[in-house]
């Protein structure tokens, strides 16, 4: 099973929003920049002033790697970690949870999976075509 994740001051409240199957990341109140990864002040105005806000989970495929290395501790075979650019502007890394090979430009859809200790971590599958 994966490792829980590590909580921060700064990023406990994505990793509590991953837990009840939210997708969240930091929101500038003056500016309204989201970003993420999750810090202190607003990488733009530097603001302190911060809330979170709900991302859609849905994003397209912007570049991918296959791992040609054993699978870390923890973690079962799962080859392919891609970039996801979300529709909200925002960049995320993770893995790609499909028996195929993700492609540049596929749609994905963020979902979360158990980790150990009970906790959940985000990880994207290829977007159903519904």
């Amino acid at each position: 099973m994966r490792p829980d994740p590590i909580q921060r001051i700064d990023t406990a409240f994505f990793w509590e929003a991953c837990e009840r199957g939210e997708f969240v990341a930091q929101k500038c109140e003056p500016c309204n920049k989201l970003w993420h990864p999750p810090r202190p002040m607003c990488p733009d105005c530097h603001s302190l002033e911060k809330s979170h806000a709900k991302l859609s989970g849905k994003g397209t495929v912007m570049s991918w790697v296959r791992q040609v290395r054993p699978a870390s501790f923890g973690f079962k075979e799962s080859p392919f970690v891609i970039l996801v650019e979300l529709e909200e502007g925002l960049r995320f890394v993770s893995n790609f949870e499909s028996e195929d090979a993700p492609e540049i430009g596929m749609a994905v859809q963020v979902d979360f999976a158990k980790t150990s200790g009970g906790k959940a971590v985000p990880v994207f599958k290829k977007a159903s075509s519904v």
